[in-house]
């Protein structure tokens, strides 16, 4: 076995050619497994190990092109596999996340029942200050003055979690 290596004018002439032959981008791991088969199998019987080589070369890459589509599988080149991102958010964002969500949970319940509710009525039923000031029989600038208090109390929790 390894006369016949040594006599090939080198893995990159014959990864050269395992890729041309199959067309894939991991020719490297079909030559390397078709090399093994050799090592595995013994060179006796077989009368041109290159051809041996490349033949089993090509059967695994068909083997591997078969089994991708049965599975479902999409099989990319080495440089494009870091493009495909999880669309999870990685540990440390959900740690800091649960952290924000904890600061402003404990800064909201420290605002007064009133200005909490006219808050939760501009941000999360989406009215606007006049009609909030109608229902609870305030002026505007009354609504203005609690959203922008709430606002102030919340940031403030946020950007001291940040300076932590």
């Amino acid at each position: 076995m390894t006369d016949w290596a040594i006599r090939q004018s080198g893995w990159a002439s014959l990864h050269a050619r395992v890729r041309r032959l199959t067309g894939r981008h991991d020719a490297d791991d079909l030559l390397q497994t078709a090399l093994l088969h050799i090592l595995e199998r013994g060179q006796a019987g077989i009368a041109h190990t290159e051809a041996y080589v490349l033949r089993t070369a090509r059967n695994l890459a068909i083997d591997a092109y078969r089994r991708e589509r049965r599975d479902g599988l999409v099989s990319l080149p080495p440089d494009q596999a870091d493009t495909i991102a999880c669309p999870m958010p990685l540990p440390d964002a959900v740690v800091l996340g649960r952290q924000q969500l904890a600061r402003i949970e404990a800064a909201f319940a420290g605002l007064a029942p009133r200005t909490a509710r006219i808050f939760l009525m501009h941000r999360l039923e989406h009215l606007p200050y006049r009609t909030i000031a109608a229902r609870l029989d305030v002026s505007v600038s009354t609504i203005e003055k609690q959203i922008s208090k709430a606002l102030c109390v919340l940031t403030t929790a946020l950007l001291e979690g940040e300076a932590a």
